[in-house]
């Protein structure tokens, strides 16, 4: 008995230090603002998703020509207010949090810091291979039909007054190898997110680290507007601080010929979402760590949502703009936020949806259909705490198993599919409240690519079911032996 005791004091004291590690690597300034960050700047993400789905999928469907492109202007002119400056929203917004998370006065500084920060690093010649034709003065030409034939010159205010292109010639080259002193998109969408964040929470760590300093400060006295008295305040450290940057930009190009975005995403970027693209299981990993620690109350996105939902929404940003574009999706994109959402946290995490179908068909348990009645709305919508925090699954040693499972199989499974080539590549970012069979058909772009995602989160529903069953039954019978025996001791 004793050594049972000693036991469970040990289990405990594992649990109760797991929970305390995870709470501590959740809560961690930088990453706790990065999440909110993305948080934030998710509906823009979430709007450009539903412009990409209705310029590819749905204008198709009933317009062509001159018409499908005058209706396409609108989804094209959301992307470029959107996805075509994620970057530059993401720097400003990840130094405001961070601000906000250390308590710092004048936060609203930082999404200054952050933005400005993110432009001087920014490579300020655009070699002709990443550029866009708009960064150029001249371009040139060639016949597809006769080799011999003489190339064809236009300028490129030419080309943007709309003088058309002969028949049979394709763009061969530009005016030079690269252009100065000009400001590229390559970078200000999604692919430079990571430039963002690295250089949005650095610059603001910085700032905020010079502001504390009193001999920095100017005092401009009393009687001064509050937002005079804070620009004059903040002046001397947003100087150092943007100075410091534009000398490590100097020092890049000038020893090196190279810009910090290009390091970050050849560096940092293009190995991490190798990382996570290599297979499911880094991702099955931290869903597994994420999901044992909601079965202990605390919620999953305390690590989920800094290691790996960062990345992954990253990815989901970068496929709705090649979808946009036209472009396949490549296999190390398969993996991304979308794919999590829509197939693997069906009824929000641990797809406790199926649990609610299993307990509305298969239990005898009143307290327990009573919850399911209370949960089902919720849950249709793929908000679960009612679920997890009252039928209960915290700290239910029968339901934590499938609940922890059950995600991890789909994720695999889905990714597997989708590598195989039978589901297609989630493509659109639909929001996470959409309820299941719906948000299969959106994610992949619809169509029949959407018809055999629907069918897919079919399948997994069954198979939820049948796997979260016999843990139901077991967590019920372990629930009406405790009721006997607190009923005994009442009794005695």
């Amino acid at each position: 008995m004793a050594e049972d005791t000693v036991q469970d004091d040990g289990k405990k004291s594992f649990l109760d230090s797991f929970a305390e590690f995870s709470a501590k690597v959740g809560n961690q300034v930088h990453l706790r603002s990065l999440r909110d960050a993305f948080a934030t700047v998710m509906p823009i993400y979430i709007l450009a998703g539903i412009a990409v789905l209705i310029n590819n999928v749905v204008f198709p469907l009933f317009l062509a020509g001159d018409a499908l492109a005058a209706a396409q202007y609108w989804g094209n002119a959301i992307t470029q207010g959107t996805l075509n400056v994620a970057t530059v929203v993401l720097a400003g917004i990840a130094g405001y949090c961070l601000a906000k998370n250390k308590r710092f006065e004048n936060a609203i500084a930082c999404v200054v810091i952050g933005i400005a920060a993110l432009c001087i690093m920014m490579p300020q010649t655009v070699n002709s291979a990443a550029a866009s034709i708009s960064d150029f003065t001249e371009l040139t030409y060639k016949s597809t039909t006769d080799a011999s034939a003489d190339a064809y010159a236009v300028s490129r205010d030419e080309v943007e007054s709309g003088l058309a292109i002969p028949e049979g010639y394709e763009l061969s080259s530009v005016s030079s190898s690269s252009v100065s002193n000009v400001f590229s998109k390559t970078y200000t969408g999604a692919n430079g997110l990571f430039g963002a964040i690295i250089i949005g929470l650095v610059a603001t760590t910085v700032f905020i680290k010079l502001s504390q300093n009193e001999r920095l400060r100017v005092n401009l006295g009393e009687g001064i507007p509050p937002a005079v008295s804070d620009s004059f305040n903040t002046m001397f450290p947003m100087l150092i601080t943007l100075s410091i940057f534009g000398l490590v930009a100097a020092l890049l190009h000038g020893i090196w010929s190279t810009d910090l975005m290009s390091l970050i995403n050849t560096c940092i970027a293009a190995p991490l979402k190798g990382f996570v693209n290599a297979g499911p299981w880094f991702i099955i990993l931290v869903y597994t760590l994420a999901n044992l620690l909601f079965c202990l109350g605390i919620h999953q996105s305390t690590i989920s949502g800094v290691l790996a939902e960062p990345i992954l929404t990253i990815l989901i940003t970068e496929n709705m703009a090649m979808f946009a574009a036209g472009e396949a999706i490549p296999a190390d994109h398969y993996m991304n936020m979308q794919i999590i959402n829509t197939f693997a946290l069906i009824g929000g995490s641990g797809c406790t949806l199926m649990l609610l179908a299993d307990t509305f068909l298969f239990s005898k348990n009143k307290a327990s259909k009573d919850i399911a009645k209370l949960a089902l709305l919720p849950g249709i919508f793929n908000i679960n705490e009612p679920v997890i925090y009252g039928y209960p699954v915290v700290y239910n040693l029968p339901l934590m198993i499938p609940f922890v499972l059950v995600p991890d199989l789909f994720i695999g499974l889905t990714y597997a599919l989708t590598c195989a080539g039978i589901l297609a590549p989630c493509v659109v970012m639909v929001p996470w409240t959409t309820p299941v069979f719906i948000s299969g058909f959106l994610a992949v772009g619809g169509g029949s690519a959407g018809v055999v995602a629907v069918i897919w989160q079919v399948i997994e529903f069954a198979l939820g079911m049948a796997i979260y069953l016999p843990f139901m039954k077991v967590s019920e019978r372990v629930q009406a032996k405790q009721a006997a025996e607190a009923e005994a001791i009442e009794a005695a």
